[in-house]
């Protein structure tokens, strides 16, 4: 973070301080909200959980390093005592970005958002110093987090961010006005809790709508492919620029095709010029996720040149999206079991077909949460298009929502031992290991609230002696 005074802080917070002796005593590093990551210099955030309550690690975090506390009531250490921690947190992201002299890119979309996250920063990084959002901590306290990472060098700032409802983005966006805003589709994650695309639409939208007009600088990026996407040219004052595979987009690709191993190759075009790229992340889905990242790079000034080269040599920043790992048998197993909605689940089995063009294929696949009354159909649809898709074996892990992704397999044509139910990671993994010749390719995904890392883990031999851990 940029350097403030505990007497700063307390006033940007609007805190009381408590057993401070010296208010002038500075915050030099980073704001966490975990222990284990205080270093000398760090402000704490002291969080109460349902089972954590951060309060209680006060005196550690001090004695590590830490400046003071950030918290909700004195705890005999230097404290600043806020009535509402998160809130604190935003009001002092807000005002050190407003003292920034970064440029603040914000990213949404449904699907595909950290892996873009990750290629913007790889790109941009090669131009300036740049903070990104780690992981995807793109909720109203990992924001403000990253925001706060960022010190007097930084001058980019990539943030992602996430929505559960309307009005989540506007709040994120008040917290750090972005002066690009992209927006990558709009699909079914969350589904059930928006109600419809096009609620998610309204609620993607509110990031351009909270852009500068464009002669303050302010741009758009959006997606051509994606009409509910392209509607949002409508909702602001911004620059707006178009990335696809549209003959119409400003920043596009053509020639587009798959390596024998599965990684994407194209001619990236933009305004300034054309330029080949042979992407080292493994799916076509990625193709749209580097145009979405070459949009941002051009409007910074890159050359395509230049945006060629970065995103050819980009890499996965992030655990458990798309990671591959070839075990010593030639066995090759994708981790992709961070997450999943439709819309990733469909692009990781088209990845996984074309990974494994004269292998056996597996995909183990797990319940995708939150898509309410449209979790029968979806769960469904990607059972059958594993088989179209003509996957060597489909095993569902879990629950009803598993038997949905067996069931669809198994009434698109998949018969006998094609396509499996099994209760539970440990069961995948016996399967697996049981089953397993060498050259086979795994495909592990599912929602994060399943677990499924650990089945890969387990086939790695990463995980604790190689078996699944208890959840």
């Amino acid at each position: 973070m940029i350097a403030l005074s505990l007497a700063e802080i307390a006033e940007v917070v609007g805190g009381q301080t408590y057993d401070i002796p010296d208010p002038s005593v500075q915050v030099t590093g980073p704001v966490v909200r975990d222990s284990r990551e205080v270093e000398p210099g760090t402000l704490f955030a002291a969080f109460v959980g349902e089972r954590v309550d951060g309060h209680d690690y006060a005196s550690a975090v001090v004695a590590a390093g830490a400046v003071a506390v950030l918290g909700s009531r004195p705890v005999g250490v230097p404290t600043i005592v806020v009535a509402d921690v998160q809130k604190a947190l935003g009001a002092l992201a807000r005002h050190v970005v407003r003292r920034l002299g970064a440029t603040l890119v914000a990213l949404t979309g449904s699907a595909g958002k950290t892996s873009t996250k990750d290629l913007i920063a790889q790109v941009l990084q090669r131009k300036a110093p740049t903070v990104w959002t780690p992981g995807s901590l793109n909720n109203e306290i990992g924001l403000p987090l990253t925001a706060l990472s960022a010190t007097e060098e930084t001058r980019f700032l990539v943030l992602e961010m996430g929505a559960r409802g309307i009005g989540h983005i506007r709040y994120l966006a008040d917290l750090t006005p972005p002066k690009i805003g992209l927006v990558l589709n709009v699909g079914t994650a969350h589904i059930g809790e928006f109600g419809g695309r096009e609620q998610i639409a309204q609620a993607k939208g509110e990031l351009v709508e909270a852009l500068p007009p464009a002669e303050d600088g302010g741009a758009a990026i959006l997606n051509a492919d994606d009409p509910l996407v392209r509607a949002m040219a409508s909702r602001t004052k911004a620059k707006m620029i178009l990335f696809g595979e549209s003959g119409e987009a400003d920043v596009r690709a053509e020639n587009v095709r798959l390596t024998d191993s599965g990684q994407p190759a194209f001619t990236l075009h933009t305004p300034s010029g054309a330029s080949d790229v042979t992407m080292r992340l493994y799916g076509e889905h990625h193709v749209s996720n580097a145009l979405a990242a070459a949009a941002v790079a051009h409007e910074l000034g890159m050359s395509a040149e230049e945006i060629a080269t970065a995103l050819s040599e980009a890499g996965s920043l992030s655990r458990w999206r798309m990671e591959v790992t070839e075990r010593p048998d030639g066995v090759t197993v994708v981790n992709d079991a961070y997450n999943a909605n439709p819309e990733s689940m469909r692009a990781a089995l088209r990845a996984l077909a074309a990974m494994g063009k004269g292998r056996r294929t597996w995909a183990v696949l797990g319940k995708m949460a939150e898509l309410g009354d449209e979790a029968l159909a979806e769960h469904d649809a990607v059972g059958r298009l594993a088989v179209r898709l003509n996957v060597s074996k489909l095993v569902a892990v879990g629950g009803r929502e598993a038997s949905w992704l067996q069931l669809g397999a198994y009434n698109e044509g998949s018969w006998g031992e094609e396509s499996v139910h099994v209760s539970d990671a440990q069961a995948a993994v016996d399967l697996l290991r049981s089953e397993l010749r060498p050259g086979d390719v795994v495909l592990v995904k599912a929602s994060r609230s399943v677990g499924l890392e650990s089945v890969a883990e387990a086939l790695l031999g990463t995980g604790a002696e190689g078996e699944v851990a208890a959840r």
